[in-house]
């Protein structure tokens, strides 16, 4: 017996209304609210290479299908690049559940289906107009097909695996590294003298296994010949360009620190108790079950995470490229839940110790998804762009993070990417004082936690309080911790005989009216304190304290 088919015994549940409900399930969760959110810095790749798509592009696949399959039909919009994304999201559930069905049996499929379609990264991935949940669908079929294809001699679901892997490869160089885990496990599985001469001899014979072979071959040395040239470019690329991308992000400098902020920050995403649950799950199928799965699973996870860890000393990664790792912890996940289920615990029903681990997997991600739907896991730059479009003159300067995205929404000026130099910000407001330029306009993201925006290097955000003056905020509250907050700044501030005649309300009227007709002789000193003190409100911000107030100076009102 090889695979899962023998292990099961009857399910009280049908597994076919099961999956149809995950179905609908990952269908709403997936398409509500597809369209409403702005382009994120990396979707404006996907808008601009599905216009023109080229087949020299690395990772072409996705921009052809939406440029031939959405673009005849659906304007390319923040919809209709989204389109194509969310559909591979929802057929990435039963490709698991299929895919899982085989290796470790119906119910183990049913939880990794399960947790698939509630992931808070999947459902942003398949929300997000990039290639990333097509290189997860892809992910998990092509290494399992070969390994099913290796094992059992099957040359159907070898030839599967074969063409979704050219398939994977298109939609993203970085799913060629699971072959690495695929060669690792048939190595250590099938490479003894002995029986490697024997079993090769023995399938030598088959014209169908020569043919595969050749095929193989062929297609191994194409995969191999493309990925070097693209890594070598990659870094060439970045070599040159250093600190080329869009995010003000933070990179640990020290080895081994960004090696672990890297793979923390990866099992963050997945949320760590899937993690661990998908972990607990291999070692038991390791140590009850199927040694050679489990061996596979441990390579297909290990192989490419080490690579890409490693690659980390020598340029820049993110986590996107470990990506197709994932479904390996999904299956794991489901094969320790099924195994929870044989336990006799004698405390009560079977069923109560596997649905409260399942619950606590699934409840950790509530918080994410109920966030990610109030403001997409982005940016407002849309937002920013409209409430800039009424103040900005035609010859002011704006700088910003992600500046190709507010652009994108802001075609009427100048936009600039903000770096950590504030050289090119001081030239600017030189520009302003002197006659020669327009006002300058910052627009960032206020920073938040460790895998975020950065401000403080170069000494950026001294720049800006000691120059500038905030005058408006985006962002809504999340329940996780991530915060998405964008933050728009004037420099210099606006003068004080300006606001004289803006229409100002509320307590920064009175504080201004106060500040004409000077203290009041009964409480002089004590109204000066209290100036100080006190926290004044703004447009689209609770509130901003003292310090704030003394470096970005002026009054903090908002301009109708």
């Amino acid at each position: 017996m090889l695979l899962a088919e023998r292990r099961e015994g009857p399910t009280r549940l049908n597994p076919t209304l099961l999956l149809a409900g995950l179905l609908v399930l990952a269908v709403a969760l997936r398409f509500w609210r597809l369209g409403d959110w702005n382009f994120q810095a990396t979707e404006i790749f996907t808008w601009r290479d599905s216009q023109t798509p080229q087949f020299s592009n690395p990772r072409p696949l996705g921009y052809l299908l939406t440029y031939y399959l959405v673009r005849p039909f659906l304007p390319l919009d923040e919809f209709g690049v989204r389109l194509l994304p969310a559909l591979f999201g929802v057929l990435a559930i039963p490709a698991v559940y299929l895919t899982s069905r085989r290796l470790v049996g119906t119910r183990a499929a049913c939880f990794a289906a399960l947790f698939l379609a509630v992931s808070p990264l999947h459902i942003l991935y398949s929300q997000l107009a990039r290639y990333w949940s097509l290189v997860f669908l892809l992910s998990a079929i092509y290494p399992y097909a070969l390994y099913v294809g290796i094992r059992e001699r099957n040359l159907r679901a070898l030839l599967l695996g074969l063409a979704t892997c050219v398939l994977a490869v298109l939609a993203h160089p970085v799913s060629v590294l699971l072959i690495g885990g695929v060669a690792i496990w048939a190595v250590v599985t099938y490479l003894r003298p002995a029986d490697l001469a024997r079993t090769w001899t023995t399938m030598w014979r088959r014209q169908s296994f020569r043919w595969g072979a050749v095929v193989a071959a062929i297609a191994l040395v194409v995969v191999l010949a493309r990925l070097v040239y693209l890594l070598q470019g990659w870094i060439s690329k970045h070599d040159t360009n250093p600190g080329m991308g869009q995010f003000l992000s933070r990179t640990p400098e020290r080895p081994g620190l960004r090696q672990i902020v890297l793979l923390s920050a990866y099992a963050e995403s997945l949320m760590f108790p899937l993690v661990i649950v998908g972990v607990a799950g291999i070692y038991l199928l390791w140590k009850e079950r199927d040694r050679q799965l489990a061996l596979l699973l441990t390579c297909l996870a290990g192989f490419p995470l080490i690579f890409v860890a490693l690659l980390s000393l020598r340029t820049t990664v993110s986590t996107y490229y470990v990506l197709p790792t994932a479904p390996v912890f999904f299956i794991g996940a489901g094969a320790f839940l099924d195994r929870l289920f044989n336990v006799d615990w004698r405390m009560g029903p079977r069923w109560l110790t596997p649905v409260t681990v399942t619950a606590l997997i699934v409840v950790a991600g509530v918080p994410s998804i109920i966030s990610d739907y109030r403001d997409g896991r982005r940016y407002d730059y849309r937002g920013a762009a409209q409430w800039l479009e009424k103040r900005a003159a035609p010859e002011d300067v704006v700088f910003s993070d992600q500046h190709m995205v507010l652009a994108h929404y802001l075609p009427g000026n100048q936009v600039q990417r903000l770096r950590h130099d504030t050289a090119p910000l001081m030239e600017s407001l030189r520009a302003h004082e002197s006659g020669g330029g327009g006002t300058l306009w910052i627009v960032a993201p206020a920073p938040s936690h460790i895998f975020r925006t950065d401000l403080k290097r170069g000494g950026l955000i001294d720049w800006i309080y000691d120059n500038c003056q905030l005058r408006h905020t985006r962002g809504v509250g999340r329940v996780d911790l991530r915060q998405h907050y964008l933050q728009v700044y004037r420099c210099p501030p606006a003068a004080s005989g300006a606001l004289r005649h803006q229409p100002v309300t509320g307590p920064s009227a009175v504080r201004l009216r106060r500040e004409r007709e000077g203290p009041s002789p009964l409480d002089g000193s004590t109204y000066r304190q209290s100036l100080l003190d006190q926290q004044l409100p703004i447009e689209g911000h609770p509130a901003i304290s003292h310090r704030s107030q003394s470096k970005v100076g002026g009054d903090m009102v908002t301009a109708p």
